[in-house]
């Protein structure tokens, strides 16, 4: 019987309600790959999946943007185990936009994101792996005039059991494509598996070092001119007019567009672009916004979270639980915007013609882009081919609902008749918006007798990302924005009388899903919170967490194996002072300690992060421990330096001077140890980042005595808590 994935019902209405889709498992081949499968001597494709080559090379399509998170290898494997394939002969390739590689959880739309990449496609490549496997086993029973039964797939090769005869892949896959391919097949057992579990080295790594991976940055197209962008200074402006004189004057300028996001400068090549928007002269309109200030905005944040908001999630009666409580606990946590600030910003390739339109990007939503293209040439869909390319890191900036960054391209190539690569500087690219909202939690808690919660209230305030979106209907319901509830209104923690609430704060910030998204913040108030009411029982927080997991044994084994390698009570660097929290996300839980000090200058310096991962059942160890490791960087820059503030309208951030991540002296040391389970898998992009904060912020007080409960924990801020 087919090994399935257990998903949940909430968890299936908000991925597979988006688009309106259940599960598929997309096992028709794209056109592209049945014409070439149908030439003799082509290779042996089974599905859309799979190819194997005469040569024994065995090529995975891979429908998942590879942007460092390592699907590029994780997903072969899923095949790889199933097909029982020699990793030696493995080979990875792109997939097109075909919907044979469409999303299997959202329904309609190929894409990347949520922590879903190997959730989603665990069996659908797994017996994509299988059916090819069963396919090779009858084309060399067949050849050998023997019983299927008699034959069985190992390493690239199919073996009779008289231990005599075998063949390899390459050499069956004529014989293989004249099989039919089964209906049924069933998966291997956790105890079996050969590949899964097992550290691999990335396929990626060796293109990665030796110059060949192609990132939407390294794209040449002949002919292709370079464009940037005049955007508004403040979200919602518009273009009154401008004077584009001298910058037609600037040799290697070819033109001046105008377009919906703004005004582009075409070039022959970056620096003429770059200097050709200086040299504009443009007069905005700059809206609704243009009075946009973050101290303000924090208190209307606030000013909302006084009044009660929409119920995102309740149990008991928390205001008799809280009339009856022994001792009453309040605190509110305030976050700003965050921007992603990968390492290759944006840009986009597009060469618009009469009859077809090519697209080169490195994008998270290739379907909702494919689309966006067409409505902008007017071409069907199926004449606009987009190739995906390596993602110099994303963490949710590339999946972008309205598609602009590859509607900037498309829109000047269409104007230009030539192919057109749009690059946003880093400057762009810190002040372009599409941010982790600002958020404000207002929380309050009463404690019995024996220290321990018996109500527990949680006021949200937070812009919803999903508004305005194709992505509204199944994620904002009742006014509320789940992904600005999630995190907090799920929460594990047994109180008898649990309400939490959500106010929509206003729009007009353009924000998107950031890594671990509402997570992200909820995570650190309810974190923080917990140690707080630890600290007004007296109790150990984390004997307290125990006591309040007693029935999440998952969480629970978690936090005791993060406790028990860290030394819990015992810090390994003199001087350090130790922090803990815990959290499930994505389907994963993980637990984190922290070793901090207080530096001389008011600072934090971390020491040491101790995490503690249980993702389910297991693909590639190395990748979970990289992706606990890069996560607990990322949460960490923004912990530590992490703000986009506003002043009149405008970003006051503009660059990594100003805008700062982990620099390598505040690297702590970092352990990661994994638990074995054969639950289902969850996600391990997002889930390492909402720990490492609250872990850092509870070892700071255990430190200084001093609440941090605003972030970034800058030293104005320090100075600020302990006014």
């Amino acid at each position: 019987m087919s090994w399935i994935i257990n998903v949940s019902r909430r968890e299936f209405c908000k991925t597979g309600a988006l688009l309106g889709g259940g599960l598929v498992l997309g096992f028709h081949l794209p056109e592209s790959l049945a014409a070439g499968a149908a030439e003799a001597g082509g290779p042996f494709s089974p599905n859309a999946f799979i190819r194997i080559g005469t040569d024994d090379t065995v090529t995975i399509i891979i429908n998942k943007s590879e942007m460092g998170q390592g699907v590029y290898t994780s997903l072969p494997m899923l095949v790889a185990e199933e097909l029982e394939a020699d990793w030696g002969k493995i080979r990875i390739e792109p997939a097109p936009v075909d919907p044979a590689y469409n999303h299997t959880q959202w329904g309609g739309i190929q894409g990347t994101g949520g922590s879903t990449s190997v959730r989603s496609s665990w069996e659908q490549l797994s017996r994509a792996g299988a059916v090819a496997r069963v396919m090779l086993e009858k084309a060399a029973a067949a050849l050998w005039n023997e019983d299927a039964a008699s034959c069985r797939a190992e390493n690239g090769f199919v073996l009779h059991r008289d231990g005599k005869r075998r063949l390899s892949f390459g050499s069956l896959a004529d014989k293989a494509a004249q099989m039919e391919a089964p209906q049924e097949v069933v998966l291997k057992q956790p105890k079996d598996d050969k590949v899964l579990g097992t550290p691999k080295k990335r396929l990626d790594v060796p293109d990665k070092t030796n110059g060949k991976a192609m990132y939407g940055m390294d794209i040449m197209v002949p002919g292709m001119l370079t464009a940037v962008v005049a955007r508004p200074p403040v979200f919602g402006g518009t273009v009154k007019g401008f004077d584009d004189t001298w910058a037609r004057k600037i040799p290697g300028v070819k033109a001046v567009v105008q377009i919906d996001r703004g005004v582009a400068v075409v070039a022959d090549h970056f620096p003429a672009a770059l200097r050709g928007r200086q040299a504009l002269k443009i007069v905005w309109d700059l809206g609704a916004l243009a009075g946009l200030d973050s101290g303000a905005l924090l208190q209307q944040y606030r000013q909302m979270a006084e009044k009660p908001g929409a119920v995102a999630a309740q149990r008991g009666d928390f205001a008799a639980a809280l009339a009856g409580a022994a001792q009453k606990i309040e605190a509110a946590y305030h976050f700003p915007y965050l921007a992603h600030a990968p390492m290759e910003p944006l840009n986009c390739v597009a060469d618009v013609r009469p009859d077809r339109c090519e697209i080169w990007v490195g994008t998270q939503l290739q379907t909702t882009d494919r689309n966006k293209a067409a409505a902008i040439t007017g071409l069907p869909p199926e004449k606009v081919a987009l190739h995906t390319t390596f993602l110099g890191c994303g963490f949710g900036r590339r999946a972008v609902a309205d598609s602009h960054f590859v509607s900037e391209a498309v829109q000047i190539s269409k104007a230009m008749q030539a192919p057109v690569k749009v690059i946003w500087t880093r400057e762009d690219d810190i002040r372009g918006g599409y941010y982790r909202p600002a958020a404000y939690s207002a929380l309050v808690a009463g404690l019995g007798p024996d220290g321990m919660p018996v109500a527990l209230r949680q006021r949200i305030v937070c812009q919803s990302i999903v508004k305005g979106t194709p992505f509204e209907g199944a994620l904002l319901k009742n006014g509320i924005d789940e992904t600005s509830v999630e995190g907090a209104a799920d929460s594990p923690y047994e109180i008898a009388g649990f309400l939490v609430e959500y106010h929509l704060a206003p729009a007009g910030v353009p924000v998107l899903w950031w890594r671990s998204v509402g997570h992200s913040h909820t995570a650190f108030a309810k974190e923080c919170f917990i140690d707080e009411l630890a600290q007004a029982a007296k109790q150990d927080p984390y004997a307290y967490r125990r006591k309040l997991l007693a029935s999440h044994p998952r969480q629970l084994a978690v936090l005791d194996l993060a406790a028990q390698k860290a030394g819990w009570g015992q810090p390994s660097v003199a001087g350090a002072f130790q922090g803990i929290a815990v959290h499930e996300s994505f389907g994963s839980h993980v637990a984190q300690v922290a070793e901090v000090s207080a530096d001389k200058k008011g600072g934090i310096r971390v020491h040491k992060v101790v995490c503690a991962v249980d993702c389910g059942r297991l693909v590639n160890p190395d990748t979970i421990e990289a992706q606990m490791e890069s996560a607990i960087v990322f949460g960490l820059s923004a912990a530590l330096h992490g703000q986009i503030t506003f002043k009149k309208g405008r970003v006051q951030q503009s660059n990594f001077d100003n805008y700062e991540i982990l620099r390598l002296s505040e690297m702590p040391q970092v352990k990661v140890y994994i638990v074995k389970s054969d639950e289902p898998p969850g996600g391990v992009g997002e889930p390492g980042v909402p720990p490492i904060a609250p872990a850092v912020a509870n070892a700071f007080f255990a430190a200084s005595g001093i609440r941090l409960r605003t972030l970034p924990m800058t030293a104005a801020a320090i100075r600020e808590a302990s006014a």
